[in-house]
């Protein structure tokens, strides 16, 4: 979505009954909007119905102000609903966290510079001032935050009052190398997008692609998720992988596991700005 555009994103999900989908789209169209895109799912085992629509406000009759209001007086309060409205000129605002690696950082600026996401950037944080450059080379603010066992808790405290500061609507892990508390994970739930080589759990530890080829894996991965207070086990938004062959040595294996975790990270990102992600419990309904 473009934030010239004039677009309502409503993200739903509730008790399964007959007739959601019929009352969601006649609330839409009574009122004059005009439907470009509906999907809708049901999980069948625990009988939850996952819904995402999107309409053309330029003729909707409810005023944008207002809109929660009625949805929920007249739906979801019948329906038990869970849900969420957006609207496409409201830009959201995303800090990236980074340690000393840069490929995912540069992935995730050069898309932004280049105009593929409807969002802004204000700032980088770091516990490394090895990344400042590549700030500068884009011109985003970056902030360094040194971590150790002893401060740990207050440089959390003073990160999270940087980013209300600056009105953050959801953070990047782009390997940051720092586990985050619970208390700063509840500061953004769902709302933390983390990327790490999908070895995990058997290639566990500082060395997974040296472990991988000593075992002859024949493929690598990488896996995206939002950050939960389990370690690495958050909700999963999106994963890749790509074949590994007995030619390939240690240095190959980084490099084409590297490649993934860009483009693995940048596909959660772009679906999370572009508000296509569910999370309930610990998965993601991801609409296409």
């Amino acid at each position: 979505m473009k934030a010239t555009e004039n677009i309502a994103v409503l993200l739903i999900h509730c008790p399964d009954r007959v007739g959601i989908l019929a009352v969601v789209t006649e609330f839409i169209n009574q009122h004059k909007g005009n439907i470009l895109y509906l999907d809708q799912y049901v999980n069948r085992e625990e009988k939850v119905f996952f819904m995402r629509v999107e309409w053309d406000l330029t003729s909707f009759q409810i005023p944008r102000d207002k809109i929660s209001e009625y949805f929920n007086t007249l739906i979801a309060c019948r329906f038990e609903m869970n849900y969420r409205i957006h609207f496409s000129d409201q830009k959201p605002r995303m800090a990236i966290f980074v340690s000393k690696m840069s490929h995912c950082l540069f992935d995730l600026l050069s898309r932004h510079a280049a105009g593929e996401w409807n969002v802004d950037i204000p700032l980088i944080i770091s516990n490394h001032p090895d990344m400042e450059s590549v700030a500068n080379m884009f011109g985003i603010a970056y902030h360094v935050f040194p971590i150790t066992k002893e401060n740990k808790a207050q440089q959390e405290l003073l990160q999270i009052k940087l980013l209300e500061e600056h009105q953050i609507d959801f953070c990047v892990l782009a390997r940051y190398m720092q586990v985050l508390s619970g208390d700063f994970i509840a500061h953004y739930p769902d709302r933390i997008i983390n990327i790490h080589h999908s070895f995990l759990p058997a290639f566990a530890g500082a060395k997974p692609y040296h472990a991988a080829h000593e075992r002859g894996v024949k493929i690598i991965g990488a896996t995206s998720h939002y950050v939960t207070d389990d370690l690495d086990a958050g909700p999963i938004i999106e994963q890749d992988v790509t074949h590994i062959t007995h030619k390939n040595n240690v240095e190959d294996l980084i490099k084409k596991g590297r490649d993934l975790e860009k483009i693995v990270l940048s596909r959660a990102v772009e679906k999370h700005i572009d508000r296509k992600i569910l999370a309930y419990k610990n998965r993601t309904v991801v609409f296409q």
